[in-house]
């Protein structure tokens, strides 16, 4: 894949910058050594909070939970972090949980879930759906689920567990998610050696969530192995082109589609994995996340723009 020509010079200096932190062969650090440097590459992006922006931490019924909220929201975003299900916490996506808050006017709430390899699946699974039934019981408005790369898996799984449960949930918003048991989709093939994530990273970051083999048909970890995709709510997935997990979104929304489901799958043509952290930095990652906040608040008032 020639990535010189796919990606442009904004997006390059970010992929240098992280590396400078984060470097490619991270994942071959040991567990304490790979958090290290991803703390220091989050705080190296960091960019605070809009100055309006009030924050609170909670218990959730065990689970740490940040609450942030500007005035009176009457919607709430449950919001899982990324990092392999290994790495980060409520500092690590504080200001993007932040910037959500202040574009939408919902509050959000950042999910604490406990890391691999410590705690292994369905830990992270079952903390997240405690997070977003505590938040429902808490505040008592409807839910936009969000999440970015592991934390969008997550969101997702609770998405598919809580069809008939919770009926407070009207979207979710997904950013390059892994959803997938396997990476047998033509972008895990594509983008193998993609900047920032690996389809071995993939693998990585998966295997370390079991003692022993990966369960078969288990939605609770790999949403794409449900056999059943009716009645999921409106969903959103926004992935990067140069991203092994790319056609993981596109597959998702396929599927949903089919049942019946409303679903829409962007697609941000020239950015990698983890462009988050870029949306100060390079163009297309900033309009990429006005489009997940627009995305976000049209969810919250019931609003389906992607026809």
């Amino acid at each position: 894949m020639d990535y010189s020509r796919l990606i442009d010079a904004e997006t390059w200096a970010f992929i240098r910058r992280t590396a400078e932190s984060y470097p490619d062969d991270a994942v071959t650090l040991d567990i304490a050594g790979q958090r290290r440097v991803y703390d220091a590459m989050c705080r190296a992006f960091y960019r605070g909070r809009p100055d309006r922006i009030k924050t609170e931490d909670r218990d959730a019924n065990g689970v740490p939970v940040r609450v942030y909220w500007a005035g009176h929201p009457t919607r709430t975003v449950v919001y899982a972090h990324g990092g392999g299900f290994i790495l980060g916490g409520l500092d690590s996506h504080d200001d993007v949980c932040a910037e959500i808050c202040a574009q939408t006017g919902y509050r959000v709430v950042a999910v604490d879930y406990r890391l691999c390899p410590e705690y292994r699946h369905p830990v992270q699974f079952h903390d997240c759906r405690t997070a977003v039934e505590w938040a429902e019981a808490e505040f008592r408005d409807a839910i936009v689920l969000a999440g970015d790369s592991a934390g969008g898996n997550l969101m997702a799984a609770v998405a598919h567990a809580a069809r008939g449960r919770l009926k407070c949930i009207l979207g979710q918003v997904l950013v390059y998610p892994v959803l997938a048991a396997s990476g047998e989709a033509p972008s895990y093939a594509e983008h193998a050696e993609a900047p920032m994530l690996t389809a071995g990273d993939v693998e990585f970051y998966q295997d370390i969530r079991f003692d022993g083999p990966r369960p078969a048909g288990d939605p609770t970890w790999a949403p794409l192995s449900d056999r059943d995709f009716e009645d999921l709510p409106p969903t959103v997935v926004i992935t990067a082109d140069c991203d092994p997990l790319r056609d993981d979104g596109r597959m998702y929304c396929e599927a949903i589609t089919s049942a019946g489901g409303r679903a829409a799958w962007i697609n941000e043509e020239g950015l990698i994995h983890g462009y988050l952290r870029a949306r100060g930095s390079v163009t297309r990652a900033q309009d990429s996340f006005e489009r997940i906040t627009v995305a976000i608040e049209a969810l919250g008032q019931g609003i389906w723009p992607y026809d």
